[in-house]
C-alpha cells in the first residue's frame, strides 16, 4: 500500500491527519520554484502571528542561533538559513495543527514531547561529529515523533481514558495499538511526517523509532539512537523506570560513539545543556 493508499484508508476510518498549514504549503512551493528571497519568505511566514511568534521563541534559544538574538524575522532566515528555517517552522506549524489544550492527557502529552524534542536536540548538537544529524532535525523528529498519539485521540475518545493518567508519562505501547485498533501511532507519525514533506530519514526514524533499525543505517539509525537517548533522558528526568533501556541502551550508546561506562557522567552533562537551552 502506497502513502496515498494508507491516508486514503485512515480516512474512511474516520482518522484525519492533519493539513499542513497554508504558511508551510506556500513556503514548500516557493522553495520547490526556486522564487524566494529572505524578505519574501519572512513576509509569508508573518501571515500567521501564532506561528511567526512561537519560531521567534524556538530561534532564539542557543541551540539554534549564536550571538545575539534575532530581531525580526528576515534575521532569523538569515542567521539560522533556510532549511533549519523551516524545519522549525513545521515543528510550530504540528503543534498548532493539533490540539494543545483541553484535556489533561493532551497537556501532558505536549509537555513530554517539546521534552524529548529539547533533550534530542541538545545530543544531536553534542553529537553531531559523529552522526551528522543537526539540532533543528533532532527537534523536529522529537516533535513530531509520537504525534500520532493526538491524531488517535482524536479518532477514539477511549484511547485517552487511561493515557498518562498516573505518573509514569508513558505511551500505550505500539503492540497494544495495534491489537485493539488495527493501527499504532507510529504508523500514522510516519504519514504525517510523509505528508508534510519531512526529509525522508526523519520519517524513517519516526516509523522505526521502538528499535534502533539494523536494516536501516545511516541517518536513520543515528537519528533513533538520538531519540531513544532523548525517551532516557525524560524518563530520568521524571523519575521513570525506562524499561526498554536494558534491551536497546547498548546500541544507542555505540551508534552515538559513547562508552556505556560514560552514561551516568554523559547524562549529567546533557541535563544541563537542557537546561540551557530554553526552548
Amino acid at each position: 500500500m502506497d502513502e496515498e493508499q494508507a491516508l486514503q484508508a485512515l480516512v474512511a476510518r474516520g482518522i484525519r491527519i492533519p493539513p499542513q498549514p497554508v504558511v508551510l504549503v506556500e513556503l514548500c512551493e516557493r522553495l520547490r520554484d526556486g522564487d524566494y528571497d529572505a524578505r519574501g519568505l519572512a513576509a509569508i511566514i508573518s501571515t500567521d502571528p501564532g506561528i511567526a511568534a512561537m519560531l521567534f521563541k524556538v530561534a532564539r534559544s542557543p541551540l539554534f542561533h549564536a550571538g545575539r538574538s534575532p530581531d525580526s524575522l528576515e534575521q532569523v532566515l538569515v542567521r539560522l538559513g533556510l532549511k533549519q528555517t523551516i524545519n522549525l517552522v513545521r515543528v510550530v506549524a504540528l503543534t498548532t495543527a493539533l490540539p494543545a489544550g483541553g484535556a489533561e492527557a493532551m497537556q501532558r502529552f505536549w509537555s513530554r514531547a517539546r521534552e524529548i524534542a529539547r533533550f534530542a536536540a541538545v545530543i544531536a548538537e553534542d553529537r553531531v561529529s559523529v552522526c551528522n544529524i543537526f539540532p533543528d532535525q533532532a527537534y523536529m523528529a522529537g516533535i513530531f515523533l509520537d504525534c500520532g498519539v493526538p491524531v488517535l485521540m482524536q479518532r477514539f475518545p477511549g484511547y485517552c481514558e487511561s493515557l498518562m493518567g498516573d505518573d509514569s508519562l508513558d505511551l500505550p505501547s505500539l503492540r497494544e495499538e495495534d491489537q485493539r485498533y488495527n493501527v499504532d501511532h507510529a504508523s500514522i507519525g510516519y504519514l504525517v511526517a510523509r505528508h508534510w514533506r519531512l526529509p525522508d530519514f526523519v520519517a524513517q526514524a519516526i516509523l522505526h523509532y521502538g528499535e534502533v533499525p539494523r536494516e536501516e543505517l545511516g541517518a536513520v539509525r543515528s537519528l533513533v539512537a538520538i531519540l531513544q537517548l532523548a525517551i532516557h533522558c525524560y524518563h530520568g528526568q521524571h523519575g521513570i523506570f525506562n524499561a526498554s533501556w536494558p534491551r536497546i541502551g547498548g546500541e544507542v550508546m555505540g551508534e552515538l560513539g559513547l562508552h556505556p561506562d560514560e552514561l551516568t557522567d554523559y547524562l549529567a552533562d546533557i541535563r544541563e545543556a537542557f537546561e540551557v537551552a530554553g526552548i
